[in-house]
């Protein structure tokens, strides 16, 4: 009997997009539409959206986006002077981390959902390098809604620009949050976007 090798992904191929100082991944169709309609559906009734103040060239500013933190446990995760408390997740994303730890061999236990509400919300150019991720964490983004573009940058100044579709998976691993920033700059939409940014915090 022959066996095969598991797939990292499940449905389609991904799309390499940075395999130098880390890798980056992009699989547009990870989730069918009927999936992602569902989901975003769900998300934007269900989940507890707060905009929040962070702390960044020394003054305190409200994030131009709303925000969820949800995990397997209570857990705290920080970043710019915010501490974040997660609340339980549901079963509808408590299923998904469960599917990305299996197919991408790394435990996810906390989720931090973004709600873009138009295209004047945005991010800013940042790493996710802060001390509870460990050293060389694997994060995990679903996207939902408005297409967007997703913006890299390495320290050297390369950069790299690629759309985050309704239903695509980004996964960002190895040394990428070392060497790269992201960003996802504002746009002219009246479309609402959301993404799930799956994350392991060590406690």
């Amino acid at each position: 009997m022959q066996h095969h090798q598991p797939q990292l992904f499940s449905d389609s191929n991904p799309v390499e997009v940075i395999n130098r100082d880390g890798r980056v991944r992009h699989q547009p169709e990870y989730l069918s539409i009927e999936e992602a309609d569902a989901l975003f559906s769900y998300l934007n009734r269900n989940l507890d959206w707060q905009q929040r103040k962070i702390f960044i060239f020394g003054e305190w500013h409200l994030q131009p986006r709303l925000i969820a933190f949800l995990g397997n446990d209570e857990i705290l995760y920080s970043y710019s002077g915010d501490t974040l408390r997660s609340i339980l997740w549901p079963d509808e994303i408590a299923k998904i981390a469960v599917k990305l730890s299996k197919e991408l061999k790394n435990e996810f236990n906390v989720v931090l959902a973004n709600y873009y509400q138009n295209g004047e919300d945005s991010m800013g150019w940042h790493a996710d390098n802060e001390t509870e991720l460990g050293k060389n964490p694997m994060i995990a983004s679903i996207s939902l809604g408005q297409p967007r573009k997703f913006k890299l940058r390495h320290r050297d100044g390369e950069q790299k620009n690629l759309v985050l579709e309704h239903g695509s998976l980004l996964t960002m691993s190895g040394e990428c949050q070392q060497y790269w920033q992201h960003a996802l700059p504002k746009i002219r939409t009246d479309g609402a976007r959301i993404n799930l940014t799956f994350r392991k915090i060590i406690t």
